[in-house]
This record gives C-alpha cells, structure tokens and sequence, in this order.
C-alpha cells in the first residue's frame, strides 16, 4: 500500500509538472495561477501544495526535469579528457541546437524560460536559478576559451570573459529568435556557421 500511494505521489506530481508545462506556455508564468495549473492537471490546489511551496517552486522542478540544452553543453567542456577543449565545445553546442530543434519537451520548457517568465515578486528564486545557470556557463565558457588560447599559444582577440558573454549572448540569442518563427531559418546548420564565425574571430579555432 506505501508503495502504491508512492507511485500516486509521483504520478500527480508529473501531472502537476506537465500541465505547468502546457499553462504556463499559453498563458505566461505570472500570468498564471496555482488554480489554473490545479484545473488543467484534473486535481485540487491543496495537491500543489503538497508538492510545492509556491509557483516558483514548481516552475523550478519543471526545469530540472529537463537538461536545457546549454547545460549539455556545460557537461562536455567539463570533461577531464585534456587537450584544447573548443572542439568539444563547438560539438557540445551543435547537439545543443539539435536538441532545441528536435526534443519537443526541451523546445517547450526553453520557450517558456525565454519568452513567458515575467520577472516580478513572486518569481524573484526565478530569476536568481536564470542569472545562476547564466553565470556558470558562462564561466565554463570562459574557462574553456583560455584553455584553447594556451593550448595554441595564441591571444584572444578580447578579453576572455568578454569572450565568453559573448558566445553566450550569441547562442542563447539563436535560439530565442529561433523559437520566436522555427520555420525562418535551420537552427542547427545557422548556429553552427555563426559559432564556427564568432570563433574564428576572437582567435580560437
């Protein structure tokens, strides 16, 4: 009996998840009610809170049920294989894109990141976990063109955290504008040439 009243728990739980998943994108985060997220799920308001403490609670557990694409990215230029680690870095990135493109799942949950969080009170944990994963890949980012600057004796063409809030302005910027009309241009091959480009020019390869 425990366990089957685990697996309800986790069952309304993913149900909760998934309808966050659907309101919030049609209707935008502060735009959205706990209740509404309760009707759509088929369950009450005290169930939420059994689960979550608040909206920017459950807007952060939906989040962590997916591996955003720049977070992948992050795990790949981590990896402790030596060696200049850009071309890790741009293959990383190109599956970034790719994923966008074809994970459903991930496309929702970026779109809402990007497009319907309102950054008002109530959602201030929101933005802080937004600023946070901003920061970290870009450090990464900054870590890793370095790195390859060293490997190559060679100096970057601007200051190395420059560099990096760059990239990541630039990648993060593909893919925003891409949601915004999927069918304007092909995210994976566009991006790809724009980060091999964007490269070239601070002098990595």
């Amino acid at each position: 009996m425990a366990r089957r009243s685990k697996e309800d728990a986790l069952a309304t739980r993913n149900s909760l998840l998934d309808a966050a998943e659907r309101v919030f994108l049609a209707q935008g985060v502060a735009g959205t009610s706990l209740n509404d997220i309760a009707l759509a799920a088929g369950t009450t308001r005290g169930a939420i809170y059994w689960h979550f403490r608040d909206k920017a609670d459950l807007f952060n557990a939906m989040m962590d049920r997916v591996v955003m694409p720049l977070q992948c990215a992050l795990a790949s230029v981590q990896e402790p294989t030596g060696g200049d680690p850009v071309p890790r870095l741009k293959k990383a990135l190109r599956a970034a894109l790719r994923q966008t493109v074809e994970d459903p799942q991930t496309r929702r949950v970026f779109e809402v990141a990007t497009h319907k969080v309102e950054y008002v009170d109530s959602l201030c944990e929101v933005r802080e976990r937004h600023r946070q994963m901003q920061d970290r890949v870009v450090g990464q980012f900054r870590q890793a063109l370095l790195r390859s600057a060293e490997v190559h004796g060679v100096r970057l063409a601007v200051p190395a955290t420059t560099a990096a809030q760059g990239l990541h302005a630039l990648v993060d910027g593909l893919i925003q504008n891409w949601l915004l009309e999927p069918e304007g241009f092909d995210l994976e091959t566009v991006g790809t040439k724009a980060i091999d480009a964007y490269l070239q020019g601070i002098g990595v390869q």
